[in-house]
Order: C-alpha cells, then sequence, then structure tokens
C-alpha cells in the first residue's frame, strides 16, 4: 500500500448534486413496476424536505437495488440485458475510508467470482454532498494488467502503459510480466491517492490452450473471469453515484476477438497466425478471419475446462432478442446501440445483426466514463488512463467505458 496525499484531484460538489425532477420521475417509475414501492406523491415529499434541509436526499437500500438493476436495463450498449433482474446490490455508501472501500472491491471480487460461476454484482458507495465529494475509484476496472515499455516493445498491456507508469511513480512496483495485476488506486479528498495490491486469490484467472493445438498453451496467454467496470457512475433518481464498480461475466469474443487481437491491446492476431503456417501477407486469404476463429475457440474452450462461466456470442445474441421480446411485451421499447451490441466477429450470422435499434438514453443509467487526469507527478503528468473503447463489464451485466455494454 503506498500513500501520497499530494495527489489529490477530487472535484469540488456542485452546491445542487440532486434532480428533484429526476426523483420525481424515479419515484412514479418504481412505483408503477414495483409493488412495494410507497405512493411516489408521498415519497417525493419526504425527499424534497431532507433535501431543503440538507441539500441532498437519501435513497432507501429498496430504492437503490431498484434504480441499479433498471441502470442495467438501460444500458444500450449492453448485450447482456435479459439477467438485469438477477443483479446482486451490495449498498455500501457507509463506507468512505480507502482501505474499507478497498476491502469491499477484494469482497466484490470474491462474491462475484462465485467458484467460477460468475454472477453480476454492482457495490455501490457514497454520492458527493454540498462541499464533500465522495471517494473515487481510478481504475477502468478492477483487475487491468500492466504495461512496461521496454524500448520500443510493450511487455503487457499496452493500453495501460501510461496508468502503470504513474502508480509505479506513487511507489507501485509489478513483477515486470505480461500479466501482472495493477494495483487498485483509490482517491478520497482527506487521505488522496491510495494503492491496494489485490490478494491473488481474490483474482481468478484462467489459461489458454487450445483443444487441437498444443503449441497454443505456449504463447504463455490467460485472461481473468470477472469483468467489474469501475469508471462508470451510476445515475439513480437524481443522484450519482461517481463509485459503483458492477460486472457481468465475459462473452468470449470479447477476450478472442478485442482484448488479444486489438493492435493496441495483445496484438496476437499474426502471432497465431504465423504459427498456423499462414501466409499474413495476403490477406485475400483470410488468416486474420482463420486465426480469430482459433482463438476464440481456445478461450471458449480453456474457460469450460476451467469451470468458469463465459457466454459465446452466438447464444448470447438469441438471448439478446429474447431480452427484446420481454422490453415489447411489458409495453417498452427496446434501446441499443447497434455498433456495441453486435459481437466484433460473425456479425451477420446473428440475429442481433439483423435489426435496426431506437439509441434513446433513459435513467437510471449509467453515466459515460469521465478522462481524468491527475496533478503532476514524477514521471511529468498527463493523463495515465483514457476508458478504452474495447472494456466494459460483460455479457452478464452492464458494461461499457461510455456507457453500459458488452466487456473486455
Amino acid at each position: 500500500m503506498t500513500t501520497d496525499g499530494r495527489q489529490r484531484g477530487l472535484p469540488v460538489p456542485p452546491d445542487q448534486p440532486v434532480d428533484l425532477d429526476e426523483a420525481e420521475a424515479f419515484f412514479q417509475l418504481r412505483a408503477a413496476e414495483d409493488p412495494s414501492a410507497p405512493d411516489p406523491f408521498t415519497r417525493l415529499a419526504a425527499a424534497v424536505r431532507e433535501h431543503n434541509e440538507r441539500g441532498v436526499f437519501t435513497h432507501t437500500t429498496a430504492e437503490l437495488e431498484f434504480g441499479a438493476r433498471v441502470a442495467w436495463r438501460n444500458a444500450n450498449r449492453c448485450i447482456g440485458r435479459l439477467y438485469w433482474r438477477s443483479l446482486v446490490v451490495r449498498d455500501r455508501r457507509h463506507v468512505r475510508y480507502p482501505d474499507s472501500i478497498a476491502n469491499e472491491c477484494i469482497e466484490h471480487l470474491r462474491l462475484a467470482t462465485n467458484g467460477g460461476r460468475i454472477r453480476p454484482v454492482i457495490t455501490i458507495f457514497a454520492p458527493d454532498e454540498p462541499g464533500r465529494a465522495a471517494p473515487r475509484i481510478r481504475n477502468e476496472q478492477l483487475v487491468r494488467y500492466a504495461g512496461y515499455r521496454k524500448g520500443d516493445v510493450i511487455m503487457g498491456d499496452p493500453h495501460f502503459e501510461s496508468f502503470t507508469r504513474w502508480v509505479e511513480s506513487l511507489g507501485w512496483a509489478g513483477k515486470g510480466t505480461a500479466f501482472d495485476v495493477l494495483p487498485l488506486v483509490i482517491e478520497t479528498a482527506k487521505e488522496g491517492v491510495t494503492l491496494f495490491d489485490i490478494p491473488e486469490d481474490a483474482i481468478l484467472e484462467v489459461e489458454l490452450s487450445h483443444p487441437d493445438l498444443p503449441w497454443f498453451a505456449d504463447l504463455g496467454l490467460k485472461w481473468h473471469a470477472v469483468p467489474a467496470i469501475s469508471a462508470m457512475p451510476l445515475r439513480v433518481g437524481g443522484v450519482t453515484y461517481p463509485t459503483a464498480p458492477f460486472n457481468g461475466w465475459y462473452m468470449g469474443t470479447e477476450i478472442g476477438s478485442r482484448n488479444l487481437v486489438d493492435p493496441d491491446r495483445y496484438d496476437m492476431l499474426e502471432t497465431v497466425g504465423r504459427r498456423l503456417g499462414f501466409d499474413v501477407s495476403d490477406t485475400r486469404s483470410l488468416w486474420k478471419d482463420r486465426a480469430l476463429v482459433e482463438i476464440n475457440r481456445a478461450v471458449i474452450s480453456s474457460f469450460d475446462q476451467a469451470g468458469v462461466k463465459l457466454a459465446d456470442h452466438h447464444a448470447e445474441s438469441e438471448r439478446f432478442m429474447a431480452f427484446v421480446a420481454k422490453e415489447q411485451k411489458a409495453g417498452r421499447t427496446p434501446t441499443a446501440e447497434w455498433s456495441w451490441v453486435v459481437p466484433p466477429m460473425s456479425g451477420a450470422s446473428l440475429p442481433i445483426y439483423h435489426q435496426y435499434y431506437d439509441e434513446s438514453l433513459h435513467l437510471p443509467g449509467f453515466l459515460p466514463s469521465v478522462e481524468w487526469s491527475p496533478p503532476s507527478t514524477d514521471w511529468g503528468g498527463g493523463c495515465p488512463h483514457k476508458p478504452d473503447p474495447s472494456s466494459a463489464a460483460g455479457t452478464g451485466g452492464p458494461s461499457g467505458p461510455a456507457q453500459p455494454a458488452g466487456t473486455s
């Protein structure tokens, strides 16, 4: 653990962090869908009284649970919304100290991992209040791999090379491997930035091999089991919860077609293509497509052998269409962002591809990740982390870096 109280970049909370019009709409929505909800006008009157006294009002735990689940239902970039009612909601608004927040994040990972039977979980920490900034988690996801520059080569995940240099400037030291888990970076107004290593036994990782290609295991690839987004604020009933890590489970293509393949990530496509014996200078041979299929076969096979829950893009596309049908039956217009819900492989073979979707945004919802730059650091400052367009929280949960959708 490393603490540097000089590293502070928390925003000054607005004088009016609450929108009472949104709150009214939220109370009415809950009353319409939840038989246990109180009369919305009585509830609004209580919220207004509290707001007049304190400048904010407090959601009940039941309201927070309903709001978080509906936020997932409204996540236009998520293919896995059929499961929105199953989201496990952890109300941790009373937790404010960095070490306690880190412990809750670690417990979140243990609960979500569930012995490989991944379950969707969200942990919600306190909102901003007038004159009091809430804690922030500065990681894009709770689990991500470091990237170390060695000359012209980056060992690990290139997307997190600058973030890695920043946490190193604060005292963190990794092992220098291609899959070093980055520390949790938690910032509070009082304590500043604090780093916490995640215990190894809280992170389930899957070693990747191939069912037919013995040499694939020699590539030394692996991936973590729980995609827990931690950089997207949750907006519920007129209140923003800036720290609310959430996860679903991975869809295979998020690992096999994005994280391991994108040129600015692990960039393994050409390496696998060569090992398969393809002429990688001849794109008309479709070597990229063939190599991509084998990488994805390796991911699915490896997760299956390890007993770790993973969706495939064909089944998940069918489930999304079931979600669309259920929304229509409930009298709601299903919304989605086409370019995000269509998987990054075999798109035209999937029923989800052949549809157009309403892209309207609704609340409750997850807000775009805010690009964040810390104060000047020893290595020269700048932005250590820009949200990754291939990131998300998994097909079984809200996802996306700028709005919820697949994961990476």
